[in-house]
């Protein structure tokens, strides 16, 4: 175990294997907002035959995000026992960040589910796969030198009640601007390549459950946006 936590530190804190990861990300999420815009993802209200075995949602929701917490933490504990590395004040409050984020999807989003539908197996192990990478990517991309934050920014915070009145995904817009602000907050190549995925990933969602929304309930407001209140 130690063998393969060495050997995968050894790739993602080489800048240039953090550059080729980003990258391939980013076309990850390109490949998969061309998806999205012929088929749903099939999960949730969505899921359907033919993407492997049910699993109970709460479970699933577990345990696929459990590596983007556990990760960073195995990455710092061992990032920290080098003693001649220093990790900058700022870069512990922007990985604070992320941990605080995915504690809250591991450990309290599950226990809020309430008659989830049962998640396929396929799904799932995207998810794990992809949590495990970005919470490494994420984490080395913060530890590495001259990432430390240089500007913070001031933004107004959105009130996702607020947003529903204007948005039909007024949670996938806020997890976009969440990370959107991450990434100008960390001002490096896999914040934004994990930004760009989230806008390309959940963004086509926001235009799926719009669409559902609307052909469900004739009294849905028509002037009621998918993602971007006033604009789309």
């Amino acid at each position: 175990m130690n063998l393969i936590l060495e050997q995968v530190g050894s790739v993602f804190s080489a800048p240039d294997s953090l550059k080729f990861v980003s990258g391939l990300m980013v076309l990850w999420g390109i490949s998969n907002l061309v998806t999205l815009q012929f088929t749903t993802a099939p999960y949730g209200r969505y899921t359907r035959p033919g993407w492997g075995c049910l699993l109970p949602a709460k479970l699933a929701w577990f345990l696929q995000e459990l590596p983007s917490f556990v990760v960073p933490l195995v990455v710092l504990s061992r990032w920290r026992s080098d003693e001649s590395v220093n990790i900058h004040g700022n870069n512990k409050i922007l990985i604070g960040c992320f941990l605080v984020h995915y504690f809250h999807r591991t450990f309290i989003f599950p226990l809020r589910i309430r008659g989830g539908k049962p998640i396929p197996l396929f799904p799932f192990m995207a998810a794990v796969f992809f949590c495990s990478v970005n919470g490494a990517l994420q984490t080395y991309g913060i530890l590495l030198p001259n990432t430390e934050i240089h500007y913070w920014f001031q933004k107004a915070r959105f009130c996702l009640g607020f947003l529903f009145e204007y948005v039909s995904g007024a949670n996938f817009l806020g997890e976009i601007v969440e990370w959107i602000g991450f990434s100008v907050a960390c001002n490096n190549l896999p914040s934004l390549a994990f930004a760009v995925f989230t806008l390309c990933n959940i963004g086509p969602r926001a235009f799926h459950h719009h669409r559902f929304y609307r052909e469900k309930f004739e009294d849905y407001p028509k002037d009621r946006k998918a993602l971007i209140p006033f604009v789309l």
